[in-house]
């Protein structure tokens, strides 16, 4: 693990080029094991988990041209093989999960490690996505350390409601449904801007999906899929994130950013905390004058809240960043998870900073911002956007902080600290002790 060393209280000011959505990425990577045509893909960002994901596909017998440099992704799947004696998709990384419906559709088999998993955000299970393979027609069996899912003959189309909007669930039922025979539909589908990045990657190799961005999916399947050039859409949680970072330090970070439209609740979310946030001519820029202060609700006697939970609410990913800008800002504002069980507990670790904060239970906390805050040592949970909102924090304090075991950052944003320095932070990575 890694640790940051922080040099705070200074203001960021500078342009950032944002890298690609991992969540986007990765399940993209996922889905080119369906075609044994040749693949581009641009813009794809140097972080642990695409390398993962090509280091599972050299081994598989797949052609692997990656240029980090460039971002330019070379792929071609024609000699690819699987055998579940041999193979083993990494537990470690929980998108290793959207590797079994290309696996069955190519091969009739997956093996999948038991204990499959990602940042620790409490318990995620995987019986939607078990379920997901089961009504598409593929037998899962438990074996030593294991699932083992198979299916004898070609998947079958079905119509499937979810429990609740997931998006690797909604993803892995696009992919099953890809190689389905008929149409398959699914309602309470996900629809975040990466799931619909996702359906369009699918489009282009030939699947024809309607409703993308909206609750209810149709998915035609098809026997063969094409190959193609696609590019990464920037990643707009690494645009929120960097647009905080200016704000929180009394700076102004301009951020390249495509697509705006996914911005109105984010922007509206901002001005809670006296942050405007502009889009003009491809990049956005967020400013605060007079310091941080959280905006009173009209209505009197209520705190003002970010609540956060499936697209279209305000992304529960980027609710740490914003927990940053409360414990910062002169006033109170409640947030809510409405999407997991253990992703506040890391809120104790603010106090450290002499932040004033209280978790009213597992998925509530409030935030008394505007007091005096001062350097500190530091623990991060294995949280990607955690570590941001802690080191956001030490970087608005005059002083030298620690982050201890900041190394997630790594897993979704390639050259953080590079880029960081470019807009006047004084951060480096250590090896922890």
């Amino acid at each position: 693990m890694s640790d940051l060393i922080v040099h705070g209280g200074r203001p960021l000011r500078g342009k950032i080029l944002p890298s690609a959505n991992k969540n986007a990425v990765l399940p993209i990577l996922c889905a080119t094991l369906l075609t044994e045509k040749p693949l581009r893909l641009l813009g794809v960002p140097e972080i642990t988990d695409v390398r993962k994901i090509l280091e599972i596909f050299e081994s598989l017998g797949s052609d692997v041209k990656m240029d980090y440099s460039t971002g330019v992704l070379e792929l071609h799947h024609s000699r690819t093989h699987f055998d579940p004696q041999v193979n083993r998709l990494p537990e470690e990384m929980r998108s290793s999960i959207m590797l079994v419906p290309p696996l069955l559709a190519r091969f009739g088999v997956a093996r999948l490690e038991d204990d499959v998993k990602g940042c620790t955000l409490g318990v995620r299970e995987i019986d939607p996505h078990v379920e997901v393979f089961q009504h598409f027609g593929a037998s899962v069996e438990r074996g030593a350390g294991s699932l083992i899912v198979r299916t004898e003959s070609q998947l079958k189309a079905v119509d499937h409601w979810l429990d609740y909007a997931s998006v690797t669930t909604s993803e892995n039922f696009v992919l099953c449904g890809a190689s389905a025979n008929g149409v398959s539909t699914l309602t309470n589908a996900a629809c975040e801007p990466h799931v619909q990045e996702f359906c369009r990657f699918m489009q282009m190799i030939g699947v024809p999906i309607e409703g993308v961005g909206t609750s209810r999916l149709r998915v035609q399947g098809v026997s063969s899929f094409q190959g193609g050039e696609f590019r990464f859409d920037e990643d707009f949680h690494e645009i929120t994130t960097f647009l905080a970072l200016g704000a929180i330090t009394g700076g102004e970070i301009i951020v390249k950013n495509s697509a705006p439209e996914q911005f109105p609740l984010i922007d509206r979310t901002f001005a809670k905390f006296g942050i405007t946030v502009e889009h003009k001519d491809g990049w956005t820029t967020a400013t605060q004058n007079g310091g941080l202060r959280v905006k009173q609700p009209f209505t009197p006697n209520i705190l003002t809240k970010v609540e956060a939970a499936p697209w279209p609410y305000f992304p529960v990913d980027l609710l740490p960043i914003f927990v940053a800008l409360g414990v910062k800002a002169e006033g109170s504002v409640m947030f809510w998870n409405k999407v997991y069980d253990g992703a506040m507990g890391w809120t104790s670790e603010l106090s450290k900073f002499g932040a004033h904060v209280f978790l009213a239970d597992p998925h509530r906390l409030i935030t008394f911002g505007g007091g005096k805050l001062r350097p500190a040592q530091v623990e991060s949970p294995y949280i990607i956007r955690v570590a941001i909102a802690l080191l956001m924090v030490a970087a608005s304090i005059e002083g030298n902080s620690r982050i201890r075991n900041a190394t997630p950052i790594r897993r979704a944003h390639p050259r953080f600290v590079e880029n960081l320095r470019t807009v006047g932070a004084d951060v480096e990575w250590i090896e922890s002790a």
